[in-house]
């Protein structure tokens, strides 16, 4: 009978201890402010040696003004170009003979650059980052230099990519570039507008940007606290404060009726059609649910719009949904390429019913604990690497103006329901709230 009882004891605590697992440890973090405004989280995680330094500066493309966009990403590439006391690309170098990894990149509301290196050369990844912010160089030739390469980069990546421009472009049209300029212009800039920028424009964007009341810097992983905190004020505690940046204004309204365009895009082979929904900025309550709702419509081969547009009807060579939440409005994205001998017109109306299912049958309680599962799986396995968690701290900071706001997003995730799932798709998938964009090769302009 003991051994009947321990039995059954274990094989309960064995059935048990799965569930406790699935939810992800709450993040230690210690946050405060230096006198000149530089905002500071520290995590503490000594499982292996190494540390993430992740500065963001709190300026992306929608702080951009027209005849002035770009900026914002070409500041990414000018970082690089050396400072009062590192030389033109040494900063790399520095970097990666540490044994380190860096990189940055730009976003609709961030700019973002990061170091990740062994634990005794955390030293070196901060006082990098405060060179370049209190000196960095903005020459004639580090602004032509870096202007090509955004070019090249433009060519690389959009210009000679089939679809990649069809669909950033498209993505601005949700949001009228006349009352919401922030989101409706492309991250990438114009080239006319790069071209007509002069040195002096560039160090009044860096001057007004690139300053510490208008960053937080974020350290993760094997540190000593008290000696985190001593080289951050010491590398950026006499870094003058600059002037606040100007508010960002988005005029904007859901369901204003529907829009479609049409764009010509000769590297494409096969036509295609984007569906753009417009949804609320990430801080708000709707958020988890559209970001579950996007898992369940066109993440994966067991997908709604994997299963019948690509696998039963064959209708579509790929299809995917996203949701691009921020910190002003964004999207809910449909896309599908159609397959040989499928027109536009076929798979807008499987895109448009799949979606219009969703109302009318109804999402099941199998499909969203299937995406929470998904969910968690991407949130536990991110938290274990240093660079995902600073990073997810800098977003709960920017979003929710809280790092704290770390350790209520899986709660805010897992409390959605059938009937949320039911609200959003109401709310804002809805055809007068639908920006549609048919992208062929032949015959449009």
């Amino acid at each position: 009978m003991r051994r009947c009882l321990l039995h059954t004891t274990l094989l309960a605590a064995f059935v048990a201890s799965p569930l406790l697992a699935q939810k992800p440890s709450p993040v230690a973090y210690d946050s405060y402010t230096l006198p000149n405004g530089l905002q500071v989280i520290l995590s503490e995680d000594h499982a292996t040696q190494v540390v993430t330094v992740d500065l963001w500066y709190h300026v992306g493309s929608r702080n951009e003004v027209p005849g002035r966009t770009g900026f914002a990403h070409l500041f990414e590439h000018m970082m690089f170009q050396g400072s009062a006391n590192v030389k033109k690309a040494e900063h790399f170098q520095l970097v990666q003979r540490a044994g380190g990894s860096l990189n940055g990149s730009t976003g609709d509301d961030r700019t973002n650059y990061f170091e990740v290196v062994p634990s005794n050369r955390m030293n070196l990844a901060l006082w990098l980052e405060a060179d370049r912010m209190r000196s960095l160089a903005v020459t004639d030739s580090n602004l032509y230099n870096q202007r090509e390469a955004v070019k090249e980069e433009k060519r690389l990546r959009i210009d000679n990519q089939p679809y990649s421009g069809a669909f950033l472009k498209g993505l601005t049209l949700p949001y009228d570039s006349t009352g919401c300029f922030a989101y409706g212009h492309e991250t990438i800039g114009s080239m006319v507008d790069l071209n007509a920028a002069e040195t002096g424009d560039v160090k009044a964007f860096f001057d007004q940007y690139y300053a510490p009341n208008n960053a937080t810097l974020t350290v993760v992983g094997d540190f000593d606290p008290a000696e985190a905190k001593q080289l951050i004020t010491e590398y950026f505690g006499d870094i003058p404060r600059g002037v606040n940046p100007p508010t960002v204004t988005c005029e904007y309204q859901f369901s204003p009726g529907r829009i479609a365009t049409q764009i010509q895009d000769q590297k494409a082979n096969l036509p295609a059609v984007l569906q753009v929904y417009r949804i609320p900025p990430k801080a708000h309550r709707d958020a988890p649910a559209l970001q579950l709702l996007g898992t369940i419509l066109g993440q994966g081969e067991s997908s709604r719009l994997n299963q019948v547009l690509v696998r039963e009807t064959r209708a579509a060579v790929a299809s995917q949904a996203l949701t691009i939440a921020r910190l002003g409005p964004g999207h809910f994205a449909v896309l599908a390429i159609a397959n040989q001998g499928v027109t536009q017109d076929s798979i807008s109306h499987l895109l448009t019913s799949e979606i219009a299912r969703l109302g009318l049958d109804g999402i099941t309680e199998a499909e969203l604990t299937k995406a929470k599962n998904s969910y968690r799986a991407q949130l536990i396995t991110g938290r274990q690497r240093s660079l995902a968690l600073a990073e997810a701290l800098q977003d709960a900071m920017l979003n929710f103006g809280d790092p704290g706001a770390i350790n209520q997003e899986y709660d805010r995730v897992m409390a959605v329901k059938l009937e949320d799932l039911r609200r959003v798709i109401r709310t804002y998938l809805s055809p007068a709230n639908l920006v549609e964009v048919l992208i062929s090769s032949e015959g449009i302009s």
